[in-house]
């Protein structure tokens, strides 16, 4: 049976107010369909949805490049070697959670697993891109964990185990900042070439020169 979202789960999965889902849905924005006067979604279509926004980025005018070394120090980089989503997302936030932009570890967490509880964060590729908006997060901070051993449990629609993953923390203000950064991500590291490169390095130094250069 396919997985079926309300509007309340929708909202909560894009950090979006249930009003502007209802839009969307009212306009034909986002895929959705009505069962008498109740809107509600498939959640594949929706996480196709999604990395279709975060792809579209190729296909307009670019923002200016975001600028790797200003959002990931050597530090934010670390190794993982877990099999399941769960413990990896734990991990990675935990090095998050050393970023000083990060205020409530607790609640960092906790988003992250809830938010990949409802729809997963994996994009194909073996890439995954967690990422949460909060009020506690004063400016942008990323992570980025490398893993030496395929993750298989995060479902993505290319059924590709997952590699690498970005977590992408904001406040609620930077808006334009986290879509960049979002976008910025995805299209990098769907270069291949860059893609084996990370996941054969031996230290996070090279993996830092590679991100950067």
């Amino acid at each position: 049976m396919e997985d079926i979202l309300t509007i309340e789960e929708v909202a909560k999965y894009l950090r979006v107010s249930e009003r502007t889902v209802y839009d969307w849905a009212q306009k034909g924005e986002i895929p959705a369909g009505k069962i008498g006067t109740i809107w509600r979604f498939k959640k594949e279509s929706i996480e196709r949805w999604v990395n279709e926004r975060l792809a579209a980025s190729k296909k307009r005018p670019q923002p200016p490049a975001v600028k790797v070394e200003a959002v990931v120090m050597p530090e934010r980089i670390v190794f993982l070697n877990y099999e399941n989503k769960h413990d990896a997302l734990l991990s990675l936030a935990d090095n998050l959670c050393t970023a000083p932009q990060i205020k409530n570890h607790a609640e960092l967490k906790d988003v992250i697993l809830e938010r990949e509880a409802l729809i997963s964060t994996a994009i194909g590729l073996g890439i995954a891109i967690p990422h949460v908006r909060l009020a506690s997060v004063s400016d942008l901070a990323v992570s980025v964990g490398i893993s030496h051993v395929p993750i298989t449990d995060f479902l993505p629609l290319d059924d590709e185990p997952v590699r690498i993953l970005v977590m992408i923390a904001a406040t609620y203000t930077q808006h334009t900042e986290y879509l960049q950064t979002l976008s910025f991500f995805s299209a990098l590291l769907k270069n291949n070439k860059l893609r084996n490169a990370l996941i054969a390095v031996k230290n996070t130094a090279e993996a830092y020169r590679l991100l950067t250069t």
